[in-house]
């Protein structure tokens, strides 16, 4: 997954960063609502239809989003909470940029694109849900053609390059499909290999 390749190569920020938290007696937890908020706000910039500013500004939350992970590892504070907080805000986050892409094509009249747009948060939050309850039922998954950075990362790129906005929805609608079936089909598999 290119999440992972991103993971490694990201270090060299993430970490400066996750230390200086660590001086601030900021927790993961704190970061992570902060990235939470940060992301939402993204959002709101989305709804007024600065699409190229927010594209700008999702990338700095996308750098940060490893943060909370970095420094619960550094600060010797990794909980089951702090994961689920971590995988449940980020559903949020997701969900606020694309109910404010959602208003911005409601105040444009591109109703195709609001409908585009709600495909795009049902089929991304199906990739989350096909793997949280494959984990819920003891089974554990990490395939994913097209997981949540990636997606984020086509959104980026819709966004700077605004006029190319739907074309990027649509591509995410189509992979994150992809990915749920796929997600379905690894957790059969993964299923019937158990005793």
């Amino acid at each position: 997954m290119l999440s992972n390749l991103a993971r490694r190569w990201s270090a060299w920020v993430v970490e400066p960063i996750a230390r200086l938290l660590a001086r601030l007696h900021i927790t993961p937890n704190q970061a992570t609502v902060i990235g939470c908020l940060l992301t939402s706000a993204v959002g709101v910039i989305i709804a007024f239809g600065h699409l190229r500013i927010a594209g700008i500004f999702l990338i700095v939350t996308l750098a940060l989003d490893a943060v909370d992970g970095t420094l619960a590892r550094m600060t010797d504070s990794v909980s089951l909470f702090g994961a689920f907080l971590d995988s449940t805000l980020d559903r949020w986050a997701e969900i606020a940029l694309y109910f404010g892409l959602a208003w911005h094509f409601t105040q444009t009249g591109q109703s195709y694109a609001v409908l585009l747009t709600m495909l795009v948060m049902a089929t991304s939050l199906m990739v989350s849900y096909s793997r949280a309850r494959a984990e819920g039922v003891g089974i554990p998954l990490k395939e994913g053609l097209f997981t949540r950075f990636e997606r984020l990362v086509v959104l980026v790129l819709g966004l700077i390059f605004s006029d190319l906005i739907v074309w990027a929805l649509a591509v995410i609608a189509i992979l994150a499909a992809v990915t749920a079936v796929q997600r379905i089909l690894a957790t059969r598999r993964l299923a019937e290999s158990l005793p």
